[in-house]
């Protein structure tokens, strides 16, 4: 992966999804800031609205597009538009994401769905729509950067939270199979996966719950999000700092990371059973 000047983004284009709000907004902020033209994407108009003004009120050159990345005409539509007002996609960042909690026996199955919906058909989507057009647009000794926004939790597993962490695992798998495809092609295109930990953000105070132990969970994750996450605007710090680096692993707690990619690797190196590490 090569390194970026991020003095080279200004100018350039950006679009993020789920930008309402959390990750997204603080991502397109930071892509603001940096003198990105920034398309913010979202299926919550109003808080989309709010999120957009805040932005011009800084100067920012924005534009608020009301999108459910479940769907792919909408991306599609997305993806012309961006093009159409600002001209080549330089960054998209697939952020849209949700939570939903409960035993995989007790989860309802529309829940469940619509988790793999937004978190990985949203993922895909993207793809399938920008990708061309950063290939169609692509300028001479400049990538394109298409940036996923996994979890910690695509390269960990717990209870109370299967649909969560395995459409992550899909996700990370996609975006895996991306950089592959994009090297393999020779695209000017880079890739990059971004694995946050707790970040202080809303996504368990509109998550989903179903059963007791979903719940306890989404009662404790928004403990453990505002005792121990890092802030939205600390996790896009971390983003860009890893785009600038050139990586394509990209964490807000690079120790807490690699001891649960250890503890990972270490459970498949030697075929243990998931069991073994509760309590």
């Amino acid at each position: 992966m090569t390194a970026l000047d991020p003095r080279d983004l200004h100018g350039q284009t950006a679009v993020v999804t789920g930008a309402a709000s959390g990750i997204g907004a603080a991502v397109a902020r930071r892509a603001a800031a940096l003198g990105m033209r920034v398309v913010l994407a979202d299926r919550d108009e109003s808080a989309l609205q709010r999120t957009a003004e805040e932005l011009r009120d800084t100067g920012a050159t924005v534009l608020p597009v009301v999108c459910d990345v479940r769907d792919a005409d909408a991306v599609e539509r997305l993806a012309v538009t961006a093009v159409d007002e600002f001209g080549p996609v330089r960054l998209l960042v697939g952020n849209a994401g949700i939570e939903s909690t409960g035993r995989l026996w007790e989860i309802a199955p529309d829940r469940f769905e619509r988790v793999f919906g937004v978190n990985v058909a949203g993922v895909f989507h993207g793809i399938g729509a920008f990708v061309p057009h950063m290939l169609d647009t692509a300028v001479p000794g400049q990538e394109a950067i298409v940036v996923t926004v996994a979890s910690i939790g695509s390269v960990t597993t717990m209870p109370a939270q299967g649909a969560y962490v395995s459409s992550k695992h899909a996700a990370l798998a996609l975006t895996e199979c991306l950089a592959l495809e994009l090297a393999q092609a020779q695209a000017p295109i880079r890739v990059a996966a971004f694995l946050p930990g707790p970040v202080d953000t809303g996504i368990y105070t509109s998550a989903d719950a179903d059963g007791v132990a979903g719940d306890a969970l989404r009662e404790r994750m928004r403990d453990v999000l505002a005792d121990r996450g890092v802030t939205p605007d600390q996790a896009a710090e971390a983003l860009f700092a890893g785009l600038a680096a050139g990586d394509f692993w990209i964490f807000t707690d690079e120790t807490r990371a690699a001891e649960l990619l250890r503890a990972r690797a270490d459970r498949l190196q030697a075929a243990v059973s998931p069991v073994r590490t509760l309590g």
